[in-house]
């Protein structure tokens, strides 16, 4: 896998998906600093451990989840290595017959592909349909890393800057869950 170099607080050069544009100006807009590599595409955790190599982060493995009508969605950050196991969180947070959501489903709510599912995504969820579970271990970390919208750039952002800035921007609070 090619990975550039890291740049600080620059977004790649050339037009931009609208996605990813978005994403980046989001963080310019709430003075969010980050760390960004550019590389081929990392759209699942194999290809992710060369990025989280040079960035000194692991890249956060982001499962976009429903219950079993489709009525309730949620986005699971959580660290690469850890097994996810549905009846475990399920339990947690009072959510039977959870599954991956479709396709569709996280390009409406997130405008995210799949292998690209992000918390920068949550600015697009403006109705709050999506609930945030971050996993403890990412919640207490002191950076986090992941995709702006797209699965070809990756960032390394401080998690008080999530936490503080960007989630009561998007009015997203998020639910701790132990995995």
């Amino acid at each position: 896998m090619t990975i550039s170099p890291i740049f600080h607080n620059a977004r790649p050069e050339g037009e931009l998906p609208p996605q990813e544009s978005a994403a980046f100006d989001l963080l310019d807009t709430l003075g969010i600093d980050y760390d960004r590599v550019s590389h081929d595409a990392a759209f699942n955790m194999e290809l992710c451990a060369d990025v989280s190599a040079v960035l000194g982060v692991s890249v956060c493995k982001n499962l976009f989840l429903c219950n079993r009508q489709k009525t309730s969605f949620y986005l699971l950050c959580m660290p690469p290595d850890k097994p996810f196991h549905t009846k475990d969180l399920s339990a947690q947070i009072n959510s039977s017959r959870l599954s991956f959501a479709p396709e569709d489903s996280l390009w409406e709510l997130l405008h995210c592909h799949p292998g690209s599912a992000t918390v920068l995504g949550l600015a697009n969820d403006t109705e709050h349909r999506v609930q945030l579970l971050l996993d403890r271990e990412v919640y207490d970390a002191p950076y986090m890393s992941c995709h702006p919208c797209i699965c070809t750039s990756t960032l390394k952002l401080k998690t008080s800057d999530v936490l503080t800035r960007l989630l009561p921007h998007t009015g997203h609070t998020p639910t701790v869950v132990d995995l």
